[in-house]
């Protein structure tokens, strides 16, 4: 009893108090139920007046952002709490009936899961914030769903809890709910398949956003990983909606991720070309190469004897995934090639049929 040793310093006589009662409880419990609420709220208001804020000063002080977050929890928890908390622990030394001892307990149960909810979601929150900011240049839609997902986890689990205290038979809940969810996974299996595929593809990063990849016929700049379809601006500026399922069940070309470009391309001259000047082509090809930057060639041949041309084959390698740089090289190869044949009077050739007729 918390009255006695103060009655024994002050020298106080108690025990008339223990002689009558008060709703099933002597008045000497009331008296230590009240001390206990008034020396429980006295040390949380300290708590929250005193450490807390001291604890905040020293926290504006460092550089992590983890200290920050736990005096936010800390500072959230207001004087409601502190007043139920501390009429609580002086609920502890009055005999009361039963019932109204089990819906004390019910009630701190709520109060404390309340907090502890806004905990976890303080928490879930902070670390898909500090990710985010990690990762400014990806995609981040799927760790806001996960943020959500675990949001949701935590309230389930708080509900089950909070039945399972009221005498549910949590057992049978959770079973008809695994064959309600079932029921549900099979009406909605296309779309928990795309979900589902999303993830994948957030963790696996076959691509990413920027990327240029090709999916079948399909070809463009990845925009947007969502939850259930992927966006790609086209090459003529279009949308492409894909449906992650879709996307993780296709063959994905990913051009970004590419180190260099292998060409390979054919060009022909005529049939009038000397042999000298056949020769000669080999020379000027490689040499037209010497002067482009970017552009490491692998081989060139006199490949075939085409319809109406002889043609060369012209095999080389570009340093760059990106393909408009690609085609300014390639342009830039052209333009030479073509000044080259000029000066040396060569001739491209181009489809033609030239008929004999015999006498």
């Amino acid at each position: 009893m918390l009255i006695e040793p103060i009655a024994g310093w002050l020298n106080l006589d108690i025990s008339v108090l223990n002689s009558y009662s008060m709703l099933g409880s002597l008045l000497t419990r009331w008296v230590d139920a009240g001390l206990a609420f008034l020396l429980s709220f006295m040390i949380l208001k300290f708590f929250k007046f005193v450490v807390i804020k001291r604890l905040e000063a020293l926290s504006k002080k460092t550089k992590t952002e983890i200290d920050d977050l736990f005096i936010a929890i800390l500072d959230s928890v207001k004087w409601p709490f502190f007043v139920l908390i501390s009429i609580y622990l002086g609920m502890k030394f009055l005999e009361l009936p039963a019932k109204v001892g089990g819906s004390a307990d019910f009630i701190m149960l709520l109060i404390v899961l309340y907090y502890f909810i806004k905990a976890i979601n303080r928490v879930v929150d902070f670390l898909g914030k500090i990710y985010s900011e990690a990762n400014k240049d990806k995609d981040t839609s799927i760790i806001h769903f996960l943020q959500g997902f675990v949001k949701i986890l935590v309230w389930l689990a708080a509900i089950l809890l909070v039945l399972s205290n009221l005498g549910y038979n949590v057992s049978t809940l959770l079973a008809g709910l695994g064959i309600g969810g079932i029921a549900i996974a099979l009406a909605l299996q296309n779309i928990l398949g795309d979900l589902f595929a999303s993830i994948s593809i957030y963790f696996d990063k076959p691509f990413k956003v920027g990327d240029f990849i090709i999916i079948g016929t399909e070809m463009g700049t990845v925009k947007r990983v969502g939850i259930k379809t992927t966006r790609i601006e086209s090459l003529s500026g279009e949308e492409i909606v894909i449906s992650n399922t879709e996307l993780i069940n296709s063959r994905v070309r990913n051009y970004k991720k590419m180190k260099k470009r292998r060409i390979a391309y054919t060009f022909g001259v005529t049939y009038q070309t000397s042999n000298n000047k056949l020769k000669r082509i080999l020379e000027i090809v490689k040499a037209n190469f010497k002067r482009v930057d970017g552009a490491d060639l692998d081989r060139v041949h006199f490949k075939t004897f085409g319809p109406s041309s002889l043609d060369f084959e012209v095999i080389f390698y570009v340093n760059t995934s990106d393909y408009t740089k690609y085609m300014d090289i390639q342009q830039d190869l052209n333009f030479g090639l073509k000044a080259a044949f000029e000066k040396e009077k060569i001739d491209f050739a181009y489809p033609t049929q030239t008929i004999f007729l015999e006498k």
